[in-house]
């Protein structure tokens, strides 16, 4: 197999999996899956905001993860490590998530977006913008965008530091979007300057005290 077609397919296999555990560990606050090769299998590394209910009772809902990456996927002898969230309201798929269920339990769509918005920049984010689009007041669709702070949107600074997820909310009325981007806390722009003091060197202080100290002299002179 050329390496071209080699990555490909082990990209569309992560995306894949990925997609599976979001579905599996919705409850559990899933965030992201890291996938490594090594030389006794497959290391994969699942990241959660609950990590007791990727683990489950006994270990049963690892088991049974693993059981479905080896026939489904064909991972080879998968071995699954589970990772916290340490700050769950930074992570926008597991945000993401949390809107799209309140939505889901009939919370209006206007306090959901505003409560995951005062949440993520009380943990420290630079920017958050929350869009959510579907049928939200009427019959006919539409979006709301909810925003606070900072974001990049092109760039390299979009790439390195703006974490974004869709989730999709499924009511009465329809399928309901969810889109949240996170300006991360420790970001920094191109244009971000800081300005320093400036420092003495030893030489300029040793020479305003010889001024002092000749100007002392000329006055006791006098």
């Amino acid at each position: 197999m050329p390496a071209k077609d080699h990555f490909i397919e082990r990209g569309i296999r992560k995306a894949e999996i990925d997609d599976y555990l979001a579905n599996e560990l919705k409850k559990a606050g899933y965030g992201k899956v890291d996938i490594q090769k090594t030389a006794l299998g497959t290391r994969v590394i699942i990241h959660a905001a609950r990590p007791g209910l990727v683990i489950g009772r006994r270990g049963r809902t690892v088991r049974d993860l693993t059981e479905a990456l080896e026939s489904k996927f064909g991972v080879e002898n998968p071995q699954i490590e589970v990772n916290e969230i340490e700050k769950p309201e930074l992570n926008a798929r597991v945000m993401a998530s949390r809107l799209a269920s309140a939505l889901e339990r009939g919370i209006h769509f206007r306090r959901a977006a505003y409560s995951i918005l005062r949440r993520v920049m009380a943990a420290g984010a630079k920017g958050v913008e929350i869009k959510i689009s579907g049928k939200l007041t009427s019959q006919r669709a539409k979006y709301q965008k909810f925003r606070d702070g900072f974001i990049s949107k092109t760039g390299e600074p979009s790439l390195l530091f703006v974490d974004d997820a869709v989730a999709h909310a499924l009511s009465k009325p329809g399928i309901t979007g969810v889109h949240v981007t996170i300006m991360l806390p420790d970001s920094r722009l191109p244009d971000d300057i800081d300005i320093l003091e400036p420092k003495k060197s030893p030489e300029g202080e040793q020479e305003a005290e010889v001024k002092v100290e000749e100007g002392e002299a000329e006055e006791g002179g006098e």
